[in-house]
Protein backbone atom coordinates (compact mmCIF):
# COMPACT_ATOMS: atom_id res chain seq x y z
CA UNK A 1 0.00 0.00 0.00
CA UNK A 2 1.30 3.39 -1.14
CA UNK A 3 1.81 5.91 1.90
CA UNK A 4 -0.35 8.14 0.55
CA UNK A 5 -3.21 6.03 1.24
CA UNK A 6 -2.35 5.69 5.35
CA UNK A 7 -1.90 9.70 5.70
CA UNK A 8 -5.73 9.96 7.02
CA UNK A 9 -4.84 7.09 9.68
CA UNK A 10 -1.55 8.52 10.38
CA UNK A 11 -2.93 11.98 11.10
CA UNK A 12 -5.53 10.29 13.65
CA UNK A 13 -2.49 8.14 15.63
CA UNK A 14 -4.38 5.07 13.70
CA UNK A 15 -1.90 2.97 12.74
CA UNK A 16 0.54 0.49 13.53
CA UNK A 17 3.86 1.60 15.41
CA UNK A 18 5.48 -0.32 12.29
CA UNK A 19 3.21 1.43 9.50
CA UNK A 20 4.11 4.91 11.80
CA UNK A 21 7.52 4.71 11.15
CA UNK A 22 7.52 4.06 8.02
CA UNK A 23 4.82 6.93 6.87
CA UNK A 24 7.40 9.20 9.16
CA UNK A 25 10.38 7.72 7.24
CA UNK A 26 8.31 7.97 4.04
CA UNK A 27 7.67 11.97 4.67
CA UNK A 28 11.01 12.63 5.26
CA UNK A 29 12.11 11.92 1.69
CA UNK A 30 9.36 12.29 -0.31
CA UNK A 31 8.02 16.02 -1.19
CA UNK A 32 4.64 14.98 -3.05
CA UNK A 33 3.73 13.05 0.13
CA UNK A 34 4.40 16.03 2.50
CA UNK A 35 2.57 17.94 0.80
CA UNK A 36 -0.31 15.56 0.94
CA UNK A 37 -0.22 15.46 4.66
CA UNK A 38 0.10 18.97 4.90
CA UNK A 39 -3.32 19.15 3.54
CA UNK A 40 -4.87 16.66 6.05
CA UNK A 41 -2.81 17.18 8.74
CA UNK A 42 -5.06 19.67 10.54
CA UNK A 43 -8.17 17.10 10.40
CA UNK A 44 -7.96 15.93 13.83
CA UNK A 45 -7.98 19.57 15.55
CA UNK A 46 -11.08 19.99 13.17
CA UNK A 47 -12.89 16.93 14.13
CA UNK A 48 -12.57 17.96 17.61
CA UNK A 49 -14.45 21.68 17.29
CA UNK A 50 -17.08 19.61 15.61
CA UNK A 51 -20.26 19.05 18.05
CA UNK A 52 -22.29 15.64 19.15
CA UNK A 53 -25.53 17.94 17.24
CA UNK A 54 -23.27 18.79 14.75
CA UNK A 55 -23.02 15.45 13.16
CA UNK A 56 -26.69 14.69 13.86
CA UNK A 57 -28.89 13.23 10.85
CA UNK A 58 -31.54 15.90 12.01
CA UNK A 59 -29.60 19.03 13.39
CA UNK A 60 -31.64 20.96 15.58
CA UNK A 61 -33.50 24.18 14.62
CA UNK A 62 -31.97 27.38 15.60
Amino acid sequence: MHVRQLLGAYVLGALTPDEDRRVAAHLRSCAGCRAAYLEVAETPSMLALLLEEDLAEDPPDE
